[in-house]
């Protein structure tokens, strides 16, 4: 197998040229054709006269420089590159200041070898570590950021979603519109990793030890992490318009209990059995629209009864939470119409109903793979 190693670099002079000569001792141990490939913004300290002195000494190493663009586009083009010019069957990314350990790359290809697509190495398994001098505000900072994105971009299964040592089947990332991902700083991380699970990608994480850098400095800045956050929010939201359909499938959801509610009000059933019953039929018509239309893409596992149940389990919950919040109203606003306070107790019932059913009922997003 032919492996492409793609390091970005800006102002890595201090440690470009020991990186590449540990990565080149340990790809003495590897069966495949192990390639470097540099990936340089115009470092102005001389990054470039170092990787050229390895470039002189191994001929493995490859380099291309390109004004600054953030560390997406020097991962875009890296990967176009090695895909398109160096014929790389595997790639393997990894940070240029030695917070990866070039020792780990056998273990990060080895998953690969069996059935593995992309194969992450983890702080946030068991046996992963992060640096022992980072302060305790760091480590909370990284690990609810990490948090934060696994549950924003709706990657909960996978423990380190934010990790930037990984290696990836070329064939996932030719499935992928790398120019499509819109993104440029830390943020393409996640990007890159939610576009291979959309994919149908198997991920596998490995523990690693995380370590700081100690040449150089991070270049890490507040426009990364707003542009992080930002990206992993939207990620959630976006794809193939399935929350979009889910709004459309609630909404009708909505007119069939409201509806319901009154008729039975207009029968002269009290408010409080009308309720929960309007609820159910609700309950009826979203399942049907979210199975049939909402999620007909992805290819769901089990048995439609299966669904069904789960389903069935949300909701219950998510009638728990809106039957409540309309007792809340009714109990409060007594003199308050009766379908206003109905319809306001749909709304937070919505929110929890579309994260579980969605990545419960019908798929998780670190599992299922999106038809055409």
């Amino acid at each position: 197998m032919r492996v492409v190693v793609i390091i970005p670099t800006f102002n890595e002079r201090g440690n470009i040229g020991r990186l590449i000569e540990r990565l080149q001792a340990s790809f003495a141990t590897l069966p495949h054709e192990m390639l470097i490939l540099v990936v340089d913004d115009h470092s102005p300290d001389g990054t470039m006269d170092a990787v050229r002195a390895c470039q002189r000494r191994w001929p493995n190493v490859h380099a291309l420089q390109h004004a600054r663009q953030g560390l997406g586009g020097a991962y875009v083009r890296g990967m176009r590159h090695a895909l398109d010019v160096l014929g790389a069957e595997a790639l393997l990314q990894m940070d240029a200041d030695f917070s990866h350990d070039p020792a780990d790359v056998p273990r990060l290809l080895a998953p690969l070898a069996a059935d593995a697509d992309l194969v992450i190495g983890s702080r946030y398994v068991a046996g992963g570590t992060v640096a022992d001098n980072w302060s305790t505000l760091r480590r909370l900072a990284s690990r609810w950021g990490n948090a934060m994105a696994r549950y924003l971009a709706g990657m909960y299964r996978i423990r380190d979603c934010t990790a930037g040592f990984r290696a990836i089947r070329s064939e996932v990332i030719r499935r992928i519109a790398l120019e499509e991902l819109r993104v440029q700083g830390y943020a393409f991380q996640i990007a890159l990793l939610h576009a291979a699970v959309v994919a149908g990608a198997r991920v596998v994480e490995i523990p690693v030890d995380f370590v700081d850098r100690t040449e150089g400095e991070s270049k890490l800045g507040l426009r990364d992490i707003a542009e992080f956050l930002y990206s992993a929010a939207w990620i959630r939201f976006q794809g193939a318009g399935v929350f979009l359909r889910f709004c459309v499938v609630g909404a009708s959801g909505v007119l069939v209990n409201v509806g319901t509610f009154s008729v039975l009000l207009a029968l002269g059933v009290n408010r409080y059995l009308a309720s929960p019953l309007a609820i159910v039929c609700s309950i009826f018509s979203n399942f049907l629209g979210n199975n049939y239309w909402t999620f007909r893409r992805r290819e769901l596992r089990g048995a439609l009864y299966a669904r069904g149940l789960r389903f069935n389990a949300v909701s219950l919950l998510a009638l728990t939470l809106s039957y409540g919040t309309f007792v809340v109203l009714s109990r409060a606003l007594p003199a308050g119409a009766p379908q206003l306070q109905q319809l306001l107790a749909i709304i937070p019932a919505t929110v929890v109903n579309y994260f579980l059913n969605s990545y419960w009922t019908f798929g998780d997003a670190a599992r299922h793979r999106e038809r055409p």
